[in-house]
């Protein structure tokens, strides 16, 4: 009887000190959803967070709490309600995406894959769970994982709904081990998203010649060249590097692999000069080096590189121009113009060496009337349509003092394409030239926006700035 009476008294002395706390802790959930309801993030969070202090075993309101307090903008609180949510084993999957998404952004790589897998394995059907992974291994350079991770991610959409994006990365990291696969899953990114067509048509066309190749070398290289012709340097590294690993006497794979960290940033010398001991004769070897040297500045060595394709091709327009272009950096411009004309004489019905002549005279203010503006009419006399010529065609008009001429060049360049950076560039040049403000900057921003990262881009700012400065 006495323990009876005992555990009544302790009942009731629970009771009176609790359940003060654990109606108001009711009444502060409910006031909280009720926020919610009306979109007043704020509120709820500030009673989420009474709710969760007061019911102390219930976990899920601090994953509550994060949540609200993250929509309302107090991010560092959310990830501290979170966290609480996390200790007591209540995270939602939202919950465990923020805390991974807080360590990424803190750099913490590998301790963002861990939440992620974590909240993965207690939530297999949140698939945004891949998208994070995808995205952490490829920082990483684990290409298996995340390869892993895409084909995951992917599995739980269809075609119709699913990412193109998704799609093009799979297939580009196919093209490392299966690429016979690849050619499925980037024709799926186009189907999703046009945008992809032209980038996966110039992927087909490698892959296509690769399934061609007999000599397997070769067949890694020319994949790695496809990957480098869309941008994706860093696959195409990982190409050329397996290429050099399975056949070290390659020059081309120890070339191209220098091609390649050079656009990574990368040291390629001692790749390329082992390309050039493998095969001293080689005219890749030769042009590539050429290129390094050339993007270092380094006219004489860039120089002694393509006199060398020249003389093993002499009848090849490439190395002609290229030499041309390089005379002229250094500043023998009569040795450059005979170059840049030997190439027209070589190749008499490429429009595009009659270009680089009509430039080259442009440029530098050289033979403008005699040699630059024949050049430019040959250029757009065997393609009349493109754009380009068109303007090269005005740009030398302009250097003349033919204003008039130069101006309807550059209007119909735009005509044939209104997104050449170049043509917007010149006409602004000539609307600064005629004092007309308005349309100068509006060409110029034109020029500006349509070419970020070119010369042209770089160009257009520098008008931009000294002219309309306020």
């Amino acid at each position: 009887m006495q323990k009876f009476k005992n555990f009544f008294i302790i009942l009731l002395l629970f009771t009176l000190i609790f359940s003060p706390r654990i109606l108001f802790g009711l009444h502060s959930e409910k006031l909280a959803r009720q926020a919610v309801s009306v979109g007043d993030f704020a509120h709820a969070a500030e009673n989420f967070k009474l709710a969760a202090e007061r019911l102390f075993w219930r976990g899920d309101l601090w994953d509550e709490t994060g949540k609200a307090k993250l929509i309302s903008g107090q991010r560092t609180e959310a990830i501290l309600a979170y966290e609480k949510a996390k200790g007591k084993n209540a995270l939602s999957a939202f919950g465990w995406d923020i805390l991974g998404q807080e360590s990424w952004n803190q750099g913490k790589v590998e301790e963002a894959i861990t939440l992620w897998k974590t909240g993965l394995n207690s939530y297999p059907a949140y698939f945004e769970f891949y998208t994070r992974l995808a995205m952490a291994y490829r920082e990483k350079g684990d290409h298996l994982s995340e390869k892993k991770a895409l084909e995951n991610r992917l599995a739980y959409e269809n075609e119709e709904k699913a990412s193109a994006y998704f799609h093009y990365r799979l297939g580009l990291l196919l093209i490392l081990d299966s690429s016979e696969e690849a050619l499925d899953e980037l024709s799926l990114a186009a189907r999703v998203d046009k945008a992809y067509a032209p980038v996966v048509e110039t992927l087909r066309t490698s892959l296509n010649l690769a399934l061609l190749e007999s000599n397997p070398a070769e067949k890694l290289i020319l994949l790695g060249r496809g990957l480098a012709l869309v941008e994706e340097w860093e696959l195409a590294a990982e190409m050329f590097t397996n290429a050099t690993q399975t056949y070290p006497e390659s020059a081309s794979a120890w070339a191209w692999l220098g091609e390649a960290k050079q656009h990574l940033n990368e040291d390629p010398l001692q790749d390329l000069d082992k390309a050039l001991n493998l095969n001293p004769k080689s005219i890749l070897v030769h042009s590539l080096r050429g290129l390094y040297w050339q993007r270092l500045g380094n006219v004489a060595e860039a120089l002694r590189e393509f006199e060398v394709t020249a003389e093993i091709e002499p009848e090849n327009p490439t190395w002609q121009s290229a030499l041309g272009e390089i005379y002229a950096r250094s500043g023998d411009l009569p040795l450059a113009l005979a170059s840049y004309q030997r190439a027209t004489e070589l190749a008499p019905d490429n429009p595009t060496y009659w270009q680089l002549l009509a430039l080259f005279s442009a440029q530098y203010t050289t033979q403008l009337e005699e040699v630059g503006l024949p050049a430019a009419k040959k250029a757009v006399a065997l393609h009349p349509t493109d754009a380009a010529l068109v303007d090269t065609l005005g740009w030398v008009y302009f250097g003349l003092g033919r204003d008039e001429d130069a101006a309807e060049n550059f209007l119909y360049a735009l005509a044939l394409d209104p997104n050449l950076g170049a043509a917007h560039l010149h006409l602004g040049m000539f609307y600064l030239k005629e004092n007309h403000r308005d349309l100068a900057q509006e060409s110029l921003l034109m020029a500006r926006d349509l070419s970020v990262g070119s010369s042209i881009g770089e160009q257009a700012e520098r008008l931009l700035d000294e002219f309309f400065q306020e």
